[in-house]
């Protein structure tokens, strides 16, 4: 096939190859329709190369004048939407980037400016730039998703309802208590988040291509200028690690299967089965057919992402399992997983905070699907604290469960002596125990459902985000 592009006129490793290349070669290599949206930090981080490089003794002072004014009239061009991309030519941002600046400039000092550097490491410094900022603007969003959820707990927290195991009716609990089990997940995925941040945040410039930098370049003062916090200490793993991109997919694929979850729950109290709760219209849709219809959208849009993420995960992993040691094209790949997912997370995030803000409850509906059989647990308690063993109170327990069934009669509504020869331990006061809403404030250990167990939750919650 004929080939349209000379690689030694146009590419940066081009000097080493005479033929032509495929032009679906071409495309295929490219990745500036992607890597484009790091062109901030491209230039950024060309600038701080640059002036170390004048530091030591490589660039003269007016030659980076000249570099860094070039530099930002072209990250004016790309933020006012006038870049023009090259296609054959602009093979990734920093190709395009540097070679806007040689026409700006002029060739002769813009070739100056890739001197000791190498685009393996230019790609991680970018990365890692671009990841850290986007990431501290996830974590601002899961800040805020928390206190929109603290804040709607402890305002909604008298509210009582019905805790599920294997969606079955369980026990009595706070709708709080509800909102809070997700939030103490959610907490501790910011916690691993802020962790992440910090290693992503570390700067690989001056690694070189894998050895290092030949000119005793100032990788200190780079980072400190980037906002870097540390050194990659070894220059083959600074430009070989991918583990800053796979460690927030593993972190993304964890906060998404809670919101998941999150959302599956609600798409279920959202039913008219369960009438629990009322989605906002802004996140629902309804049907082409049946008008009557209200679709929970964006919380089934929010589990189905979740697979996406998870997915995205599991690819890029077994993108790099194999790789040997330092760069390799296979981690090209690592540009558009990290991009999709992020938006992806991030959307997802404050997708989430506004079903959770603008959802309405419905708390006759809560109490209406109150069950006494709930309260079996609380009828084994009670003969505890008479001091029978807990073994032979279940078993009494589920006695009056049976009878219950048996004879069609609430067990809230069976009467003293009915209880009395199941067992002659149940005195009158047993009658005290068929109250849901003492059986929650029973529940008042830490962690508990508790009116005071569940404040306690959100202070935690409250003084973790402050």
């Amino acid at each position: 096939m004929a080939s349209t592009t000379k690689p030694g006129e146009n590419m940066l490793w081009g000097g080493r190859f005479t033929g032509g290349l495929d032009p679906l070669m071409v495309a295929y290599n490219e990745s500036i329709h992607f890597d484009k949206a790091l062109y901030k930090q491209d230039i950024l981080g060309s600038i701080a190369f640059a002036r170390a490089n004048t530091k030591g003794g490589i660039l003269t002072q007016d030659e980076f004048t000249k570099i860094e004014a070039g530099l930002r009239e072209v990250m004016a061009e790309w933020e006012a939407g006038k870049f023009v991309i090259v296609p054959g030519v602009d093979e990734d941002i920093h190709t395009a980037n540097e070679r806007r600046l040689g026409e700006i400039i002029g060739k002769d000092v813009a070739g100056k400016l890739h001197t000791g550097r190498s685009r393996n490491e230019q790609v991680v410094c970018d990365m890692r730039m671009w990841l850290r900022d986007e990431l501290r603007k996830i974590e601002e969003h899961l800040v805020v998703f928390l206190k929109v959820a603290a804040d709607r707990a402890e305002k909604e927290v008298d509210h009582v309802m019905p805790g599920y195991t294997h969606l079955q009716r369980a026990q009595p609990i706070r709708w709080s208590h509800w909102i809070m089990s997700y939030s103490i997940a959610f907490a501790a995925d910011l916690e691993r988040l802020r962790e992440v941040i910090k290693r992503v945040n570390k700067s690989p410039l001056g690694c070189g291509a894998l050895a290092g930098n030949p000119f005793n370049i100032d990788r200190d003062m780079m980072a400190e200028e980037l906002g870097f916090e540390g050194l990659l200490w070894n220059s083959m793993g600074g430009v070989a690690d991918r583990d800053f991109v796979a460690e927030p997919l593993q972190w993304g694929s964890m906060l998404m299967l809670h919101i998941s979850r999150w959302a599956e729950d609600l798409i279920i109290y959202s039913t008219a089965e369960f009438g629990f709760v009322r989605l906002a219209d802004a996140y629902s849709t309804g049907s082409s057919l049946m008008p009557q219809k209200k679709n929970p959208d964006s919380l089934e849009l929010l589990r189905g992402k979740s697979g996406r993420i998870l997915g995205q995960m599991t690819g890029f992993m077994c993108t790099i399992k194999g790789l040997p040691s330092t760069y390799n094209k296979d981690l090209q790949e690592s540009w558009e997983v990290m991009l999709d997912s992020v938006k992806t997370v991030s959307d997802s995030i404050q997708i989430a905070t506004g079903v959770l803000a603008t959802l309405d409850i419905q708390p006759a509906k809560m109490r209406a699907a109150l069950d006494p059989f709930m309260l079996a647990t609380d009828i084994a308690d009670y003969l505890v604290r008479k001091g029978v063993p807990f073994r032979e109170t279940h078993h009494t327990s589920g006695r009056v469960v049976a009878l219950s069934e048996q004879t069609g009669t609430p067990m809230d509504q069976l009467t003293y002596e009915q209880l009395k020869g199941i067992d002659s331990r149940f005195e009158p006061d047993i009658a005290d125990y068929f109250d849901y809403d003492r059986s929650v404030e029973m529940r008042s250990a830490k962690g508990g459902t508790s009116r005071e167990s569940v404040l306690e939750q959100i202070r935690v919650i409250k003084e973790m985000l402050n």
